[in-house]
């Protein structure tokens, strides 16, 4: 059984081609920008649903989605249900169906190296590339290397395709010199298809306050077009395709 906080039947935005997306509920993060907080306990009401259930409503969904899109399963953290959702890529597998797995990449284990065996695409989010300023934002501690630029290393060993996915907020990810240091490390990567940034919003407020959360956030203001543009350009170093989402 997976353990889902939604499900999006008409997804655009993540992965190629339109996406039947399933947010998977639980995460070991605590972004102070998500906008599903609801979703980040674990062995909280979610709903479960077992794979072959996910694939019959998935199936029923294919002369939408067609050759050109696909599934993708997004959070929460999907990693915290590695051993389940790899049973239901296996069995997308079969169907010729794409996957795509939307994740911070924090856990590397046994289980999740399986599971990347029957992903065709990782949606890759690297909060940012400074150890302290990733625990600010993060609010998980680690050694000195990033955990997502390690999963990437991993993925580029085994010739998995990615995209980068980077949240541009104003006095957090969008300091020159750590734009400058993304760019330069994933410049080496040849796997890497391309970078989304993916410019600061607060629509997510609200559910903070439902949920009696502080919202920490809440005098910063989206980046402006120019700091958009500026981040672009800098990332752009990269020699890789970047994207304004």
């Amino acid at each position: 059984m997976i353990n889902i906080h939604s499900i999006e039947t008409f997804g655009t935005h993540e992965g190629p081609g339109l996406r039947f997306v399933i947010f998977v509920q639980g995460c070991n993060y605590r972004c102070l920008y998500c906008h599903n907080p609801d979703s980040q306990e674990t062995g909280v009401a979610g709903k479960n649903y077992s794979v072959g259930g996910l694939v019959k409503m998935i199936e029923k969904n294919i002369p939408y989605f067609s050759q050109s899109g696909g599934v993708t399963i997004s959070g929460g953290e999907p990693l915290l249900q590695a051993k389940e959702i790899t049973g239901l890529f296996k069995r997308l597998r079969k169907n010729n169906i794409h996957t795509a797995l939307d994740t911070n990449g924090s856990i590397l284990n046994k289980e999740i190296k399986n599971l990347l065996k029957y992903t065709d695409l990782v949606l890759l989010d690297l909060k940012q590339i400074d150890p302290t300023w990733h625990e600010k934002i993060t609010g998980a501690p680690f050694a000195e290397y990033i955990p997502a630029l390690k999963f990437a290393d991993y993925l580029e060993a085994q010739n998995i395709p990615f995209w980068i996915r980077y949240v541009l907020v104003p006095g957090y990810t969008d300091q020159s010199e750590c734009l400058n240091q993304t760019a330069q490390c994933l410049s080496r990567y040849k796997y890497l298809e391309r970078i989304e940034i993916l410019p600061y919003h607060s629509m997510g407020e609200y559910k903070y306050g439902e949920l009696g959360i502080e919202y920490k956030l809440k005098n910063v203001e989206p980046p402006t077009a120019e700091k958009i543009q500026k981040a672009k350009r800098i990332l752009g170093k990269s020699g890789k395709k970047v994207v304004v989402r």
